[in-house]
């Protein structure tokens, strides 16, 4: 199937996102009992909510994005590249401007959304703060009422399980067996709420994201058994 694909009707996506607040202590009390009931099976005994809550930027509820990276191919008489630009900054502003991306440039039938593990994480988690924020969710976050082969999402993978679907693969080792230059030689996804908090560098942050997105649509040419991109082929704007 993903040989038949055109590769210039997907678009490669990643998010990094953080707690919402930088200490447990800056929560409400309500806030943080709620955290508590939705951390317990995760922390068991081991930790308590005010040490587990670094981690809480996995959950919607909790967690805010601070960028989205994206990433698409175009075919020029020039040859292949891969365009990609980011969306930071304040949570809602960047969504709005994502969503009207979407609409205006990914919204077509043919159109598919990208990421690694996206359906388990980026696309849900996209879609309940836009949700939360009070802004309409695109078509290609909208999936109530579709069937399952109509919604216009490739996650790598689940395409690497190739129907193993106990099986979990990083992105970090899925590039490595793959020969793709690594994405994450600066920072990984555990330090990116201490580069934010304590650092302030957004910009650290989105090179990592943006180094993510190239990392995906490489492993998809790599799927497709075409040669990888080189640096020249990369355009960040």
């Amino acid at each position: 199937m993903i040989h038949k694909l055109t590769l210039e009707n997907i678009l490669f996506l990643d998010i990094e996102t953080v707690p919402q607040h930088e200490n447990f202590e800056d929560l409400k009390p309500i806030d943080q009992e709620l955290f508590s009931q939705k951390t317990q099976y995760q922390r068991r005994d081991e930790f308590s909510p005010a040490e587990f809550y670094e981690r809480a930027g996995i959950w919607a509820e909790f967690g805010k994005i601070i960028c989205i990276s994206v990433g698409f191919f175009r075919e020029s008489s020039s040859g292949r590249t891969l365009r990609v630009h980011s969306y930071n900054g304040d949570e809602k502003q960047l969504l709005i401007e994502f969503a009207q991306m979407l609409e205006e440039h990914f919204s077509r039938r043919e159109h598919l959304l990208c990421g690694h593990n996206a359906k388990e994480f980026d696309f849900p988690f996209i879609a309940r703060r836009m949700i939360i924020h009070g802004l309409e969710l695109p078509a290609k976050l909208n999936l109530f009422g579709k069937k399952p082969w109509e919604i216009p999402h490739l996650d790598t993978m689940e395409l690497w399980k190739f129907g193993d679907y106990k099986h979990y693969t990083s992105l970090k080792l899925l590039t490595r067996i793959l020969g793709i230059e690594s994405p994450k030689d600066d920072i990984d996804g555990s330090q990116v709420r201490n580069v934010y908090y304590n650092e302030k560098d957004v910009e650290r942050i989105t090179r990592y994201c943006e180094r993510d997105v190239i990392a995906v649509a490489q492993v998809v040419l790599k799927l497709r058994n075409e040669n990888l991109l080189q640096d020249d082929q990369i355009i960040i704007k």
